[in-house]
């Protein structure tokens, strides 16, 4: 329907109830209304596609580290459509997709995603340090500007953004009903993986899509091959066995920069339980912060050692080699992974604790100082 369509019978609204329109344009008048409550009764669904890779990934093959897992877009955007089908009984609008990439160009991988029916691509940026830029902001104007103009009136968000949770607000003040999409976590307070709890506040409804969705649309792709990594862990080290000449005094080379101690990890004095007596439970046991770095932690190198794992089983020998170089800087694709899958098991709040983080770091570093 075109704008000046609707301005029309927003102008006839009034000489239709009081019966002063004529029989022609009455007729008219009808049909195009039809056309706008139709057009408006209708739902729009906005993706973040980090978020959701993430939770597909950390279920198939327990990282979100992207080369670890394959993705089937077409089953995946149709698997959540007809999700939010049946829960609505409402034809859907769009997909809106957002992504982010170098420069916001369209990869190969965006272009064919764009391609599937019903679905728009929305990039953003991939900083220099790695960082997406600009996604959530053009997530938030759409979901406004669709509200704006009525063209949806129910929003599946499928994100766990607090950053989002303003824009959410201004689309319900529009009229919008806002309903997040998640994955089921029985573990979490919301009943989702990964949700913000001021998001899931700010939102109408809280629903969840079937797991046989991602099971069918997700694929681990990485196997542990002992004979691979051996090989990598071969070459990375090669430097190291070959004596070099002595340089000038106070001039590292690349093999002493590879075969630098790392720094103790033991800097901070680590807390050990401490058996206490309760009055209250008349019974002793762990308390105090020592409780909870034992399992915490625990946790954090499990998964340092785990990425660390799936990143050397699909490397390539000379990306190894200029890892082990930089050592013990991490690239921000690796350092990122490590901290969204830590975010997966402990929450962020746990995860954005620096102990946790260096715990991480050191794990993963300890994990490839152990097979090389």
């Amino acid at each position: 329907m075109e704008k000046g369509d609707f301005l029309w019978v927003v102008r006839c609204r009034s000489r239709r109830v009081s019966g002063n329109l004529g029989g022609s344009e009455a007729a008219i008048y009808d049909d195009r209304l039809g056309s706008i409550k139709s057009m408006m009764n209708q739902t729009a669904i906005f993706v973040d596609a980090g978020f959701l890779l993430s939770l597909g990934g950390h279920r198939v093959a327990g990282t979100t580290l992207r080369s670890a897992f394959t993705t089937h877009y077409e089953s995946l955007v149709r698997g959540i459509v007809q999700t939010v089908k049946k829960n609505t009984g409402l034809n859907n609008l769009r997909v809106y997709w957002y992504d982010a990439s170098k420069d916001g160009l369209f990869t190969e991988q965006h272009k064919r995603i764009g391609l599937i029916p019903g679905v728009k691509v929305r990039l953003g940026r991939i900083s220099y340090n790695g960082e997406q830029k600009g996604v959530d902001l053009r997530l938030a104007l759409d979901l406004v500007g669709v509200a704006r103009h009525g063209s949806a009136s129910v929003a599946y968000l499928v994100s766990g953004d607090d950053d989002l949770a303003e824009a959410v607000e201004e689309a319900q003040d529009l009229g919008m009903k806002v309903v997040l999409l998640g994955l089921q976590k029985d573990q979490s307070r919301l009943g989702v993986a990964s949700v913000a709890e001021h998001l899931a506040l700010t939102a109408d409804a809280i629903e969840v899509m079937p797991d046989s969705i991602i099971d069918s649309s997700f694929t681990r792709i990485i196997d542990w091959d002992k004979d691979n990594c051996a090989k990598t862990a071969l070459v990375a080290a090669a430097p190291t066995a070959k004596p070099a000449a002595s340089p000038k005094p106070g001039i590292p080379t690349p093999a002493m920069l590879a075969q630098k101690a790392q720094p103790v990890r033991s800097a901070e004095p680590v807390m050990q339980p401490e058996m206490v007596y309760s009055s209250d439970s008349e019974r002793s046991g762990f308390h105090g912060q020592a409780a909870y770095e034992q399992k915490e932690l625990t946790a954090a190198e499990e998964i340092g050692a785990k990425v660390a794992q799936s990143w050397l089983a699909s490397t390539t020998q000379a990306e190894v080699v200029e890892l082990v170089a930089d050592k013990p800087q991490l690239p921000p694709e690796i350092d990122r992974t490590l901290l969204k899958d830590c975010a997966q098991v402990l929450g962020e709040w746990k995860t954005d604790q620096q102990t946790i983080r260096r715990t991480l770091r050191g794990a993963f570093w300890d994990y490839l100082d152990q097979i090389m």
